[in-house]
């Protein structure tokens, strides 16, 4: 693997490492902010902490660049987030989690639709797909009752597509050869003014006194900073880099480590079946980003080995 590929990977992984803590600072924020509140303040937040990172202005050449870029913001940063909250008003938490996990599946169906060859899947895919929603759904509902909800579950569904939708719109802006910081930026941008119109049809309130309290301003921070302004550009880098359906997969970890998380941090007890289902999760991760020619190769070469130890 060279340097390159271990920087995609290195970025998808601490992306994934951050998202999967994000739930800690949102259940804080909630005890007295509204999950809409939370969602523009901190894509707000990341916005202008990329400006003071990269305060050169991003001149789009095409028409076409930049209605790729608003399709982004609306995709990755409005609709996505939106989405998800709301199905959580409808369905359980557990359900949700598992749902949003299909959608390296969606990712894999439409980069094969628009991006022809040059991502092509394995069976490898297919059958890591299958172990780490298997593991997923043992972390997710860790011996409580299945109970589902037309509604909610439909429109975690259309988070997880949407979600997807992004992760292709994100390879196309790659391949413009614009600065990963500036591009997202701009979809921030979008993201933001997509979001507003939503802000008069709810409970939104700027309430900003509310950030006097440390813990509020301390987790909107690390929601701001850490999980918009870093992690998107750090998921986007990946994409560039891995491509679209690799970088995917990844989202499998964020169960994983919520789980992880939950012990370390909220000194909860992880189950046996809880662990079983964080060893597929991972094992279904890894074969889906492994190559059947290397894992041949390898295999052939250990029984050459063999052989030869054996005096064959």
């Amino acid at each position: 693997m060279d340097h390159k590929m271990i920087k995609g990977h290195g970025a998808a992984l601490i992306t994934i490492l951050i998202w999967g803590t994000t739930f800690i600072s949102t259940k804080v924020l909630l005890v007295d902010f509204q999950p809409v509140e939370i969602l523009f303040y901190r894509f707000l937040m990341g916005f202008i902490a990329l400006i003071l990172v990269c305060p050169h202005r991003l001149r789009v050449e095409k028409r076409k660049q930049e209605l790729t870029f608003m399709a982004a913001g609306l995709c990755g940063v409005c609709l996505y987030y939106l989405l998800e909250n709301v199905a959580l008003t409808y369905t359980l938490a557990s359900n949700v989690g598992v749902i949003i996990s299909i959608a390296p599946f969606f990712t894999a169906i439409l980069t094969q639709i628009f991006f022809k060859g040059e991502e092509k899947l394995k069976a490898s895919f297919f059958v890591g797909f299958i172990i780490a929603i298997a593991g997923i759904c043992l972390i997710s509902f860790n011996g409580s009752r299945l109970e589902l909800n037309p509604m909610g579950d439909l429109l975690a569904v259309l988070a997880a597509f949407v979600w997807s939708c992004y992760s292709i719109l994100t390879k196309k802006i790659g391949s413009f050869g614009y600065g990963t910081v500036q591009s997202t930026r701009r979809v921030f941008a979008y993201g933001l003014i997509f979001m507003v119109p939503f802000l008069f049809f709810t409970d939104f309130r700027l309430g900003l006194e509310r950030f006097a309290q440390p813990v509020y301003l301390l987790n909107i921070i690390f929601l701001g900073l850490g999980a918009s302004a870093l992690c998107f550009v750090t998921w986007n880098l990946a994409v560039k880099i891995l491509g679209a359906v690799k970088t995917s997969v990844y989202i499998y970890l964020v169960p994983v480590i919520t789980a992880v998380t939950s012990v370390l941090i909220l000194d909860e007890h992880i189950t046996l079946m809880a662990g079983a289902g964080t060893l597929l999760t991972l094992a279904g991760l890894l074969l889906c980003q492994s190559n059947p020619k290397n894992l041949k190769r390898g295999i052939q070469n250990g029984q050459r080995k063999r052989k030869m130890c054996h005096g064959d």
